[in-house]
């Protein structure tokens, strides 16, 4: 059982046993930060180092030790992905099909022009991203990168998704699929008394767990994810390195207008619908359930081809099994297109993120997005108003996105609404699955 003790207490104790320090030392302020932060999560670990910290904890979550001080994912059904961290000093994070590649931060800075605001594609709970342009010996026209440099000082990532994820995964040699409630519970409590910790010492402490983030960012490999190439890591700066998303953001085609962002047609947008279905499928299907909370045209991204792939996981969780439901404290996510068992009782299922599905495919029909409080008054929520016109073949051409100019099947768009209207029925069981949902739009 954990100790009990007055954290600010606790705090000053473990700053004593490492030499008295003045509140203007701001560097001793950090290292006594970090050693008190350490000695909480070493509760839980045989070892006594950050490096025994990370092999202790991925253990549990199904990692395994390998010579020379590396932790390699044990066996996973649906990522199929075997990961080796390396030393801190190494080059890179090795993985059977892929290696994520530990950039330095000069290397990000040059690609990005210093991070010049003209590189800025966008700008989240998690930091800002930017397009990096990376030169190197082997290619010197260059490899366009999106890079996310993380924002240190908000915890909506770390708290919400990597730190539960990473803290509440099956332990190993149980002899069960179950999830190790006491193990994690445990966690979670050292967890948060770092937290406070943080607080106190007002100090970014996210790079103690950085190593076994870039592990579980790299878990899932399926054609409709963004792919995750690398990361960097210096002092307080968190960099994620991804792959470059040419076209963008779904979000972007059906509600920006100008001469630089043009209108998709029909059959691309159906292309867009069936990959980012498949996606959110293969997140539902996996061996640990995934909810992503927060499904959105933003969160959309396109290739070159079009080809659609889900980014943004700062809100997912690890689902319940079967068809349970998660209670969250703290309803989280995008006005107009949360469920509303969601918002009403905090309960979530993939079944939320079912009906998170069924905006989207109201919003490429209409081309107008899930919520905006400058359209009329009983407008402002596309869903609402717009349920009547597609329970109504008749009435649906009325509300069809005006930039189609009429070019679009109006079979496909008359089934399209009906699967609309299924995934946003009101009792989540009766709402299809992913999977359904997959194979009807196929």
């Amino acid at each position: 059982p954990i100790k009990k003790m007055p954290q600010r207490r606790r705090a000053t104790e473990t700053g004593k046993e490492h030499g008295q320090y003045t509140s203007s030392n701001k560097v001793k302020k950090r290292e006594y930060a970090d050693m008190a932060l350490t000695e909480y999560l070493e509760q839980f670990t045989s070892e006594g180092s950050l490096a025994g910290l990370n092999s202790k904890v991925l253990g549990n979550l199904g990692v395994t030790q390998t010579s020379n001080s590396k932790v390699s994912l044990g066996n996973n059904t649906a990522s199929k992905k075997h990961f080796s961290v390396v030393g801190r000093g190494e080059e890179e994070i090795r993985s059977t099909g892929q290696i994520l590649r530990a950039f330095s931060f000069s290397e990000l800075k040059a690609a990005t022009k210093s991070f010049r605001n003209d590189k800025l594609l966008g700008e989240g709970g998690f930091g800002r991203v930017y397009k990096g342009l990376l030169v190197e010996k082997e290619n010197r026209n260059g490899n366009e990168i999106a890079i996310k440099r993380l924002n240190s000082t908000s915890m909506q990532g770390f708290k919400e998704w990597l730190v539960i994820q990473l803290f509440h995964r099956t332990a190993t040699g149980r002899g069960t699929g179950k999830p190790d409630e006491l193990l994690g519970k445990r966690l979670r409590s050292a967890l948060h008394r770092g937290l406070r910790l943080r607080r106190l010492f007002k100090v970014s402490f996210v790079h103690l767990i950085m190593q076994a983030e870039v592990n579980l960012l790299g878990i899932f490999s399926h054609p409709n994810i963004v792919r995750l190439l690398g990361y960097c890591r210096k002092d307080q700066e968190l960099l994620l390195v991804y792959e470059f998303m040419q076209h963008g953001s779904l979000e972007k085609h059906l509600f920006r207008r100008g001469s630089a962002v043009q209108p998709l047609p029909w059959d691309i947008r159906l292309k867009v619908l069936i990959g980012a279905a498949r996606g959110l499928a293969f997140l539902h299907m996996s061996e640990h359930q995934v909810i992503y909370r927060d499904f959105k045209t933003s969160n959309i991204l396109l290739d070159g081809s079009y080809c659609a792939k889900l980014s943004d996981f700062g809100l997912a969780k690890y689902g319940p099994s079967a068809d349970q439901t998660h209670v969250s404290t703290r309803v989280m996510g995008t006005q107009g297109y949360a469920a509303p068992e969601y918002i009403a009782t905090g309960h979530l299922s993939a079944k939320s993120d079912v009906y998170c599905f069924g905006v989207v495919l109201v919003e490429l029909l209409t081309g107008l997005r899930a919520f905006d409080n400058k359209r009329p008054s009983g407008k402002h929520m596309l869903i609402d108003w717009a349920k009547p016109y597609l329970a109504k073949k008749s009435k649906l051409k009325s509300i069809m996105d005006a930039r189609l100019e009429g070019k679009y099947a109006l079979e496909a768009a008359e089934q399209i609404a009906q699967i609309a209207l299924a995934c946003l029925r009101l009792d989540p069981k009766s709402r299809p699955s992913m999977e359904e949902v997959v194979e009807k739009l196929e």
